[in-house]
């Protein structure tokens, strides 16, 4: 069975991607927007400290004017980098207007290394997860790296609230799902706020 969504889950991610590379600029910016406002009035954000999001890649939405409306609202911004003492980990560093960034090997944007301004996934209260697709149940597909999924195999352990943050084309009714898979509690779209569990 395992073997048998491999290539199906593969092939997903390969449609996906170019769904959403496939939007417009003016698209893009709209949902940036969309996001923005929406995401502000989510309960668990308005409520939250310290939250880390990701800058996009390869048409992902794009979360900067979320960025700058939660700096607005005083909040701690931070971003995610590959831990240097543990490639297959991440880091979160804080983020500021004033944060220099620097492009990852993987291509991801990612603070200029301070470690003294890195937290670990616990001490956040909320993380903006990125996906490449998701579906009805919380399910999501992602890059294939991996690191998103060890991060959220014990977060329930946590106080930390993960949240999927995505374009509303990447949504399907049903995912292929493999046994290490972890549901999302929520994802928002521009559109809409997908909820999950109690």
């Amino acid at each position: 069975m395992e073997l048998s969504l491999k290539p199906q889950r593969h092939a997903l991610r390969q449609h996906m991607r170019q769904l959403r590379r496939s939007l417009s600029d003016a698209q893009h910016y709209a949902a940036s927007q969309q996001l923005a406002e929406h995401a502000i009035l989510f309960s668990v954000i308005e409520q939250s400290r310290n939250i880390a999001l990701f800058l996009p890649i390869d048409g992902e939405i794009n979360t900067r004017p979320l960025i700058a409306r939660l700096w607005h609202l005083g909040k701690r911004v931070y971003l995610p980098r590959i831990d240097p003492l543990s490639p297959t980990r991440l880091l979160f560093q804080r983020y500021t207007p004033d944060t220099q960034l620097v492009k990852h090997h993987l291509g991801m944007l990612e603070p200029q290394e301070d470690l003294s301004e890195c937290c670990q996934f616990e001490e956040l209260d909320v993380v903006g997860v990125p996906l490449v697709a998701f579906d009805s149940h919380g399910h999501r597909l992602g890059f294939g790296g991996g690191f998103y999924d060890r991060l959220l195999a014990d977060w329930q352990q946590t106080h930390v609230f993960p949240i999927g943050i995505a374009h509303d084309c990447q949504h399907l009714d049903n995912l292929p799902i493999e046994p290490w898979d972890v549901p999302l509690p929520a994802v928002i779209t521009p559109t809409k706020l997908w909820q999950w569990g109690e």
